[in-house]
């Protein structure tokens, strides 16, 4: 599904990746994230959903003390096509009171026209080129590793998730994306 109107991938004539994590922060994965994205020296910006920035508030401190970017994904996670207009735009407007950002992405990538229609005009609407699929546990590593290889490309919006579901898949995966990107002569951007 393309949306119109939403940031798919950044236009630049420099070799830079997007890396972007979603879901987090949780005490279960974050902190062993931010500490590989400091070993090789990479940013990267972390769409946060409000539940998890307020039952861990030091974890997002963290995120934003080492040099990276956050952006909104909802306060609880919600799904834009199971929910009303109204309702959507208030879970968004709750989690904007612990995540202070002008990004906004929304959970599983779909939400309605109308809905979109609104959020643009407080947010820049941040999608992606890349999805690993980290979180399917019925992809390896190299499966997901092999994908980026093929689809990575100057400004490439890169989604990652620092969920405990995914936690295995983007460990395994993303050092060795890195050291791709790296080898490529790629890196790191802020969106």
């Amino acid at each position: 599904m393309f949306y119109r109107g939403c940031t798919w991938r950044r236009k630049t004539k420099e070799k830079v990746i997007y890396l972007t994590f979603d879901d987090g922060p949780i005490p279960e994965t974050t902190p062993f994230l931010l500490d590989l994205l400091d070993e090789y020296n990479w940013k990267a910006t972390f769409f946060c959903v409000g539940e998890n920035v307020q039952k861990y508030p030091d974890l997002y401190r963290e995120i934003l003390a080492r040099g990276h970017r956050t952006g909104n994904h909802t306060f609880n996670h919600m799904k834009g096509y199971r929910s009303g207009i109204e309702e959507y735009v208030e879970n968004v407007r709750k989690a904007s009171e612990y995540i202070d950002s002008n990004l906004f992405r929304p959970p599983h990538g779909r939400m309605r026209s109308r809905q979109r229609k609104n959020l643009r005009e407080h947010y820049e609407i941040i999608m992606w080129d890349i999805l690993t699929q980290d979180y399917n546990k019925s992809l390896t590593p190299e499966y997901i590793l092999g994908k980026i290889r093929r689809l990575s490309r100057k400004g490439s919006i890169v989604v990652f998730h620092d969920s405990i579901k995914s936690r295995n898949n983007m460990l395994a995966t993303l050092p060795r994306a890195i050291e791709f990107w790296n080898e490529q002569g790629f890196k790191s951007g802020l969106l």
